[in-house]
C-alpha cells in the first residue's frame, strides 16, 4: 500500500509562487507515474501534470503550461510541483497521485492519492 502525504501550500498573492511536494512511501516510488491533480470549489478534480518513472517525460494541462513545472527525486520518493505567476484561477485543493499506467491524465489511472493541500491565490 502507497502511502502519499502532500505539503507546502498555502496563501499567496496573484503573480507569486509556491512548491507544493509529494512524498511517498509503502511502495517502489520509481515504478509510479506521479500525476498532480487540483479540484476548485464546485469543480471536478481536473489534471494539472504528470511526469513518468525516469522523469524523462512531463505533460501538462493547457491552463498550467509554462507556469508549472513537475519534478520527481527517486531517490527520495518525492515529487513535486513548482508553480509560477499563480493566479486566483490556480486557488484549490491540489492532490497528488501514483498510478501504473504508463502515461495518463486521467485519474481513473491513478489508484493511490494523497489527501490534499490547499492553495490560495488572492487578487
Amino acid at each position: 500500500q502507497v502511502q502519499l502525504v502532500e505539503s507546502g501550500g498555502g496563501l499567496v498573492q496573484a503573480g507569486g509562487s509556491l512548491r507544493v511536494s509529494c512524498a511517498a512511501s509503502g511502495g517502489t516510488f520509481s515504478t509510479f507515474t506521479m500525476g498532480w491533480f487540483r479540484q476548485a470549489p464546485g469543480k471536478e478534480r481536473e489534471f494539472a501534470a504528470f511526469i513518468s518513472r525516469s522523469g524523462g517525460y512531463k505533460q501538462y494541462s493547457d491552463s498550467v503550461k509554462g507556469r508549472f513545472t513537475i519534478s520527481r527525486d527517486n531517490a527520495k520518493n518525492v515529487v513535486y510541483l513548482q508553480m509560477n505567476s499563480l493566479q486566483p484561477e490556480d486557488t484549490a485543493v491540489y492532490y497528488c497521485a501514483a498510478g501504473e499506467s504508463l502515461y495518463s491524465i486521467s485519474t481513473s489511472d491513478y489508484r493511490y492519492w494523497g489527501q490534499g493541500t490547499q492553495v490560495t491565490v488572492s487578487s
